[in-house]
């Protein structure tokens, strides 16, 4: 990945170590891990785990969850990326998934949707996919809209980890 990826409002960077307090301050906000299928985080260690895996995904597969820099005020303002799903979901495996995860005062604000374009970029012009999946708890309207937005199409309802959420598609030449 050709990084930092620099947008209009926002810097796209990897996370390193040094961003395990941001990431706790994110996983262990309950707003923030609503419709996200695992308890807010209660320790350091477990976002500690968390970039540790992510760093990894960066040696293994090339990619991974980016850091959201807002640019105007320097501040980690959380994630958004592509990842290759090496876990099962949905009957899929080995493919690439845009994820996003923002604090609750930078919502609203158009940062999904920035980030998420900015990363779609790299999935289709740097890692040459040909589909990027995500998904999304259904009862999650914000993220659901910015899929649509982005113009994911809507594959249908699964259940994962007991939670239902909806599959999501793009094609390269959509």
């Amino acid at each position: 990945m050709k990084l930092p990826i620099i947008t209009e409002r926002l810097i796209l960077r990897k996370l390193t170590e040094a961003d395990v307090d941001n990431i706790f301050l994110l996983d262990s906000n309950p707003d923030v891990m609503k419709y996200v299928g695992v308890p807010p985080s209660t320790s350091r260690e477990q976002s500690k785990k968390m970039v540790e895996n992510i760093l990894d995904q960066y040696a293994k597969n090339g990619t991974g969850r980016l850091a959201v820099i807002e640019k105007e005020t320097n501040k980690f303002i959380g994630w958004s990326g592509i990842k290759l799903l090496t876990d099962e979901v949905n009957g899929f495996k080995d493919v690439y998934e845009l994820g996003y995860r923002f604090l609750p005062e930078f919502w609203g604000k158009g940062y999904a949707t920035e980030s998420a374009k900015a990363s779609l970029d790299i999935g289709f012009n740097q890692l040459k996919a040909e589909k990027i999946y995500a998904y999304a708890d259904v009862d999650n309207e914000s993220s659901n809209h910015i899929l649509t937005k982005l113009g994911f199409e809507n594959k249908g309802a699964f259940l994962n980890n007991g939670d239902n959420c909806y599959w999501y598609e793009l094609d390269k030449n959509n």
